[in-house]
């Protein structure tokens, strides 16, 4: 049995249903994102988790035991907000120690416990310090340390991240990672960025509509998506809507011309997905896909030059690594792109 148990969950707003029989086996010290646009059910999922909503139907059990029926302090979770939520009248040592102070925790136990966890957040020295006297970043990793200190079962992280501009948030989400891993403690991360969830995470549920449309580890995530929506929401996509001429050898047709594939294919329509890195500049006889295209536009973004190509009526993205010695093609210029057949993601019309 997993540490973590969530069987069939369902929760409704009136006639809304905004999760719909969500199922997730979480092992002890796994790090799981869920991962989604705004309304998809993710922060609802960690609220039934919190125990700050109840459930319409379904099972969470954390080692073991069912805990719907039990009040938020009674599951012995820790939570990290996104407005961090610190007490502002009360110093960084005391918001560390106030969840152990309401349990009885001894005062020796706690002034120990909250000299460990500074230490642990990199902030051993400002525990006389007020919230408004520290950076978003510092905030954020002194709210990290009040949910860690009670020693939980569960950490849940309602995207924590949000508000602190993209430096601190790559590097705070590095901390976090470290220190969940050091710890050994199982964590739910709620995000709707998708570089955090599978940078972070061990596995990443993709949500939808109140459904789990993928649960697997990043890398499946993204080279392997389940369906048209994470293919789509997971990283940059192309999609180039292909004839399947001959569904055994895999031959299409796009734009008026034919490619083989080698490789089997559904009768009918598909579309064929590419990722941006998968393009290469300049035909080569070693992969399948050759098209032909007018470079639309050409942004640049530092290590990489990412081209958009209008290949018949679809527009594809090309990931070039910047060389100072190669420029890039001119907007208007005529390109020609390759692609090995087994980078093709392909999605069934």
């Amino acid at each position: 049995m997993a540490f973590l148990d969530i069987e069939h969950l369902e929760k409704s707003f009136g006639t809304n249903r905004v999760v719909k029989d969500f199922n997730l086996a979480v092992d002890k010290g796994e790090f799981i994102s869920l991962l989604g646009p705004s309304g998809c059910g993710k922060t609802t999922v960690l609220r039934m988790v919190a125990g700050f909503e109840t459930p319409s139907s379904g099972v969470i059990r954390i080692d073991g035991k069912d805990v719907v029926r039990l009040r938020p302090n009674q599951r012995n979770i820790g939570m990290v907000f996104q407005a961090y939520a610190l007490f502002p009248n009360l110093t960084v040592a005391q918001n560390v120690a106030f969840g152990m102070k309401v349990a009885g925790v001894p005062s020796a136990q706690r002034a120990a416990r909250v000299a460990e966890m500074l230490a642990l957040i990199g902030l051993p020295d400002l525990g006389a310090r007020y919230p408004f006297q520290l950076s978003g970043g510092q905030q954020q990793r002194v709210a990290l340390a009040r949910a860690l200190a009670v020693r939980p079962q569960v950490l849940l992280l309602d995207e924590p991240l949000s508000a602190l501009d993209a430096k601190i948030r790559v590097s705070l989400r590095t901390e976090i990672r470290q220190i969940q891993r050091e710890l050994g403690i199982t964590t739910i991360f709620v995000t709707h960025d998708q570089e955090e969830a599978l940078s972070m995470s061990d596995r990443v549920v993709v949500m939808n509509g109140g459904v789990a449309e993928q649960v697997a580890e990043p890398f499946e995530i993204y080279n392997r998506p389940a369906t048209r929506f994470v293919a789509g929401f997971v990283g940059q996509l192309s999609r180039i809507e292909a004839r399947v001429v001959d569904p055994a050898s895999g031959e299409v047709e796009i734009a008026g011309a034919r490619h083989r594939l080698n490789r089997p294919l559904p009768a009918g329509s598909v579309a064929l997905a590419l990722r941006p890195e998968v393009l290469r500049l300049g035909a080569d006889p070693s992969r399948e896909l050759t098209l032909t295209g007018r470079v639309a536009e050409v942004d640049f973004l530092g290590s990489v030059i990412r081209l958009r190509v209008d290949v018949g009526h679809e527009r594809l993205s090309a990931d070039l690594f910047n060389r100072p010695d190669t420029p890039p093609p001119a907007v208007g210029s005529t390109v020609t792109l390759s692609a090995a057949a087994a980078d093709l993601i392909v999605l069934s019309a």
